[in-house]
């Protein structure tokens, strides 16, 4: 596959305020309750690097210390956020190199606020598959299809999407 192109949008819709979605995408305390559970510190400034913590279920697992990595590169709160990200899960897929995450928020019209995440995973087409949940069958997660709907249910409900399911990345 090598420097082949791949793109994933992903567009979902949350009754919560703009300011509510990007709360629950930049603090880590928010972060570690949907999804993986992963922690994300990140340094809201341009070239600042952020971090993704892994749950300690996911630490039982043999995960590393670290799941993700990148540099921030925009901050528009609460309309826009841009940042690089690397899966470290593996040496495999941490040699696949950076990718990059946009989170566009839009709305609050009629309580709704319209979140779409932009990946570009150009030359990392196994953590292109592992972000589309199509490895989801054999154990690799489902993807940002699993982080979106937990971050949709967090934010609308309070409630943890399947907190009894194991959290692999």
């Amino acid at each position: 596959m090598g420097s082949a192109s791949c793109t994933q949008v992903y567009r979902l819709y949350i009754h919560a305020t703009p300011e509510a979605v990007w709360e629950a995408i930049v603090d880590p305390d928010l972060t570690a309750r949907y999804g993986y559970r992963v922690r994300c510190a990140y340094d809201l400034r341009p070239g600042a690097a952020f971090m993704g913590f892994p749950s300690e279920e996911m630490r039982r697992l043999g995960v590393p210390n670290a799941t993700v990595d990148g540099v921030v590169l925009e901050v528009e709160p609460p309309r826009r956020f841009v940042h690089t990200w690397r899966m470290l899960i593996t040496p495999d897929l941490a040699s696949e190199g950076f990718t990059r995450v946009t989170w566009e928020i839009d709305g609050g019209r009629f309580g709704v606020t319209r979140l779409t995440l932009t990946h570009d995973l150009t030359a990392a087409p196994t953590v292109a598959l592992m972000a589309s949940g199509a490895m989801e069958d054999e154990g690799g997660g489902g993807g940002w299809n699993w982080v979106l709907s937990g971050l949709k249910t967090f934010v609308e409900s309070g409630r943890t999407l399947g907190a009894e399911r194991p959290h692999l990345a």
